[in-house]
């Protein structure tokens, strides 16, 4: 049985393996910077096409942020080629960042998406049998697992909850504060528990909002 994907905080494991701009080892093309891997069950699939395309057109977004974008399907690369070019023509862009070539699952059974017992190869396998194929992931610097989502087949993802989540992540790897519910950049944010009021006053000298002493909220810091 499949463990399921790999828990938040966990490392993130590296591997070797081939894609539509080559041969890649992961920790070393992520480099310092933060990574998404997003994840398909096969290729030719209908929900993913219109995720690939979108991923494409927002690619600048991630850009600006210093996060590498990586796609992964369970199918040799050159399969991936040939739905480039139908992404390119029914939703406006090919992918513009590499994709994995998953035919042998080995990446996806690393990350949990698979059994052990799933086999060795795609060849025979449905989009329904790699179903659970269907994950983001975000990777720090540190090459630490930062957040896991895990989708239905019949749901596109929303990565610009993916982004909202990520402005989140880098914010509160720097400053001592959380983002509140349905938080966007720029909105206020709250002090960690962890931070004593003595030691919340020399960063934030004008105050902060308590409606109760453990919720204590300040405009976002500055970067």
């Amino acid at each position: 049985m499949s463990t399921g994907p790999l828990p938040i905080n966990s490392d993130a494991p590296d591997f070797t393996a081939q894609t539509t701009e080559g041969q890649i080892r992961f920790h070393e093309w992520l480099g310092a910077a933060w990574g998404v891997i997003f994840s398909h069950p096969k290729d030719y699939t209908p929900v993913c096409t219109t995720e690939l395309g979108s991923v494409a057109k927002m690619k600048h977004e991630f850009d600006k942020r210093g996060v590498k974008i990586i796609g992964l399907s369970i199918d040799p690369v050159d399969r991936h080629e040939g739905w480039a070019k139908d992404i390119a023509e029914t939703q406006g862009t090919a992918p513009n960042f590499p994709m994995i070539g998953d035919h042998d699952l080995k990446v996806a059974k690393l990350y949990g998406m698979l059994p052990a017992g799933a086999g060795e190869t795609c060849e025979g396998r449905t989009a329904a049998d790699n179903a659970t194929v269907r994950n983001v992931y975000v990777i720090g610097p540190d090459k630490k697992i930062k957040l896991v989502l895990s989708y239905p087949m019949s749901t596109g993802r929303n990565f610009d909850e993916v982004l909202r989540v990520i402005d989140s992540l880098q914010l509160t790897a720097k400053h001592k504060v959380a983002t509140p519910v349905n938080w966007k950049d720029g909105d206020d944010v709250i002090i960690l528990g962890s931070v004593s009021d003595d030691d919340a006053r020399k960063q934030y000298p004008q105050g902060w909002k308590a409606p109760r002493p453990y919720l204590r909220i300040v405009p976002q810091p500055k970067a």
